[in-house]
């Protein structure tokens, strides 16, 4: 069975140092071979109305930091996220999780031709 790890990095709450090393952690773990991250997110309009009532609910005045530093954009990166991204890819790295595309997809391709049919009978 396989296993998957989604944990957002969401601007102003899971975008410190620590939280990106307990993820690639965790997914080291879990026997992640590989992570393909975007440091931020996006919010349609729908998608906007729904994260900030929630925000409202879970951290009371966010809404108005998200606001102030993103407006109506629909990419949201996390304010340091070329940081984040060095510590990501360093941890990656120490894990032995591929993180760049073409490593991802060479992984992929060479598995698969390496994958036996098996039989029902």
């Amino acid at each position: 069975m396989k296993k998957y790890l989604r944990e957002p990095v969401l601007p102003f709450i899971t975008d410190k140092e620590e939280d990106i090393k307990k993820l690639v952690k965790l997914a080291s773990e879990y026997g992640a071979k590989f992570i393909h991250t975007y440091m931020g997110m996006t919010l349609r309009e729908n998608q906007r109305a729904y994260y900030f009532d929630k925000l409202d609910e879970k951290f009371p005045g966010l809404k108005e930091k998200y606001i102030k530093n993103y407006g109506e954009r629909y990419n949201c990166l996390v304010p340091n996220y070329k940081q984040l991204y060095k510590v990501f890819t360093d941890e990656c790295d120490k894990y032995g999780i591929l993180y760049k595309m073409n490593d991802i997809i060479r992984a992929y391709k060479k598995k698969s031709t390496n994958d036996e049919q098996i039989s029902l009978f």
